[in-house]
């Protein structure tokens, strides 16, 4: 068995449109902080803190080291995640969006296929006839549940501001043929399903029409379905004759989670 990492880090040092930070206490640092918190639940504990007691001094500690403690701050759409109807509206076909703690866990572990579509340029879309093409080029047909991933190339961009418009979106006529097909979960290796920002404005900004502005995402309130985003390294990933695992992190109320989505060959 071989396991190949499919997801992208939360990283806090690369290039991001909306705002990453990772909080990191050291060893050293700990202790002061464990103070601070147990202290701090009462105010006389808070007084004697300020006066420079403490319950817990460093010399106490093997090392004169506590434990590390990393606090992150971050959009659930930072790194690979799975999006779910919340996210597209608060309505899915015609009832209530479900949230990405909903996502039911039998989709998330299935037979993969992996779709060769890097011939598609940025401002393009993937459409049904990219898949159908793609398909027919691996001999493959479509089964119940199958986790489709649609390789780009988009993913070694990742950490620099082309990440975010250099990559094709899918167009809506790709995911009905993957729906009408059975299938539950497809995820990219782009930063989202919709063509790059840059691209939908300036259409929208010209022609003043919304149908410009993601159709993808949109979408999901007509018919639903779940996507992953910011997927890695499916160039190393054969057509079919995989597992994918996709288990979304268990987040209360939110339209994302974040995943370490894995390939077992």
């Amino acid at each position: 068995m071989k396991i190949i990492d499919l997801s992208l880090p939360i990283d806090d040092k690369a290039f991001e449109v909306h705002k990453v930070a990772i909080e990191r206490v050291t060893h050293k640092a700990g202790v002061e902080k464990f103070n601070r918190l147990i202290m701090g639940k009462t105010l006389s504990g808070r007084i004697r803190y300020l006066l420079g007691q403490r319950i817990l001094k460093k010399e106490d500690l093997p090392d004169e080291e506590f434990l590390s403690l990393e606090i992150v701050h971050a959009p659930v759409h930072i790194g690979t995640h799975l999006d779910y109807s919340f996210h597209y509206g608060s309505k899915s076909e015609n009832r209530l969006s479900k949230t990405a703690d909903e996502i039911p866990l039998e989709y998330c572990y299935q037979d993969g296929i992996k779709l060769d579509l890097t011939h598609k340029k940025p401002n393009e879309t993937i459409k049904a006839s990219d898949i159908e093409e793609a398909l027919l080029k691996i001999n493959y047909e479509l089964k119940l549940w199958d986790i489709v991933l649609l390789q780009t190339g988009a993913d070694k961009l990742c950490g620099s501001a082309k990440y975010f418009s250099d990559y094709p979106g899918v167009d809506i006529s790709a995911i009905d043929y993957l729906l009408d097909r059975g299938v539950k979960v497809f995820g990219v290796d782009t930063m989202g399903i919709d063509r790059p920002y840059r691209f939908m404005l300036k259409e929208f900004l010209e022609k003043k029409d919304p149908r410009a502005l993601y159709p993808a995402h949109f979408y999901g309130r007509k018919r639903e379905f779940i996507h992953i985003e910011r997927l890695a390294n499916l160039e190393k990933l054969p057509p079919c004759g995989f597992k994918v695992i996709c288990f979304p992190v268990r987040i209360k109320n939110t339209g994302a989670a974040w995943a370490r989505v894995v390939a077992i060959l």
